[in-house]
């Protein structure tokens, strides 16, 4: 531990003081003795005076970058953001500017782009991407009592043991293996159960536990048990409903599309590869 005194910077009105003494031809160790100040402060106040006493600007470390380099480092991260400090580097030095990687991290982290974790999305094609805008410009007048009729429907996995997303924990250099800081693992994962479920604006529907493989067989039977009593528990309208579902296999197979039409359900046309857009994902 450093135990040295925090260093105090001398008030303006001293320094002025050592200037005035000195002046008059007071020595160094007179003037430390008058103003009880070290006689090497007192030496270097004196010697280092340039027409006054005030802290001048520039004090301090020079900028390793001027402000072009830094505009050039951000705005190359900014165009493409998935750009390494080495990359910038390299970038740079066949330029003519040699910059360290630490000085460009640091550079980049008081710009306000620091590195994160991408997000993970579905990989988006044309067409994908060609449904999606179809989607939202049919449905963008849509009112509000629409999307409140809407009953939205999925199915979910739940691990039994263990977690299947990124965790962290904030410890100490040296606890790494304790207990409270470490996730326990089995082999051959820890087994898991598949839920169906639904909600709509007001209210969650009803819940299913899915038993065994679900084939569109078993699909339509749980909607068959648990849509339309999940839409009389919420208080759907009964005449404006709106079923929803996502492009899955079971749910677009082509008994499941006869069974539904059979059923006459209003079925909301879910683009393909847009779990992102369904509230029931999040």
């Amino acid at each position: 531990m450093d135990n040295r005194k925090p260093r105090r910077e001398l008030s303006q009105d001293i320094r002025n003081k050592i200037i005035d003494k000195h002046r008059k031809g007071k020595g160094y160790k007179t003037i430390s003795k008058q103003l009880e100040v070290p006689v090497t402060t007192v030496a270097h106040i004196i010697q280092k005076t340039h027409g006054t006493v005030a802290n001048l600007t520039g004090r301090g470390r020079k900028r390793e970058i001027d402000d072009k380099v830094r505009k050039r480092i951000v705005g190359t991260v900014s165009k493409e953001p998935r750009t390494t400090s080495k990359d910038v580097k390299g970038e740079l030095l066949n330029q003519g500017t040699s910059v360290s990687d630490r000085t460009i991290r640091g550079c980049l982290s008081q710009s306000g782009l620091h590195g994160r974790r991408p997000r993970r999305t579905p990989l988006l094609k044309g067409n994908h991407k060609k449904a999606r805008l179809e989607f939202a410009k049919m449905h963008v007048d849509k009112p509000q009592s629409f999307w409140e009729n809407v009953l939205w429907t999925d199915e979910t996995k739940l691990e039994l043991f263990g977690k299947t997303h990124q965790l962290y924990v904030r410890r100490l250099k040296n606890e790494a293996n304790n207990e409270k800081n470490t996730v326990p693992t089995v082999k051959h994962g820890g087994g898991s159960v598949l839920f169906w479920g639904c909600f709509a604006a007001s209210a969650t529907g009803c819940l299913e536990v899915v038993q065994g493989q679900m084939k569109s067989q078993d699909y339509q039977g749980i909607l068959d048990r648990n849509v339309l009593p999940s839409v009389r528990k919420i208080g759907l309208s009964r005449r404006s409903w709106v079923f929803q579902q996502d492009n899955g296999p079971k749910h677009t197979a082509k008994n499941t599309q006869e069974w539904l039409r059979e059923k006459r359900w209003t079925i909301l046309k879910w683009p393909s590869m847009s779990p992102d857009l369904n509230p029931i994902e999040h």
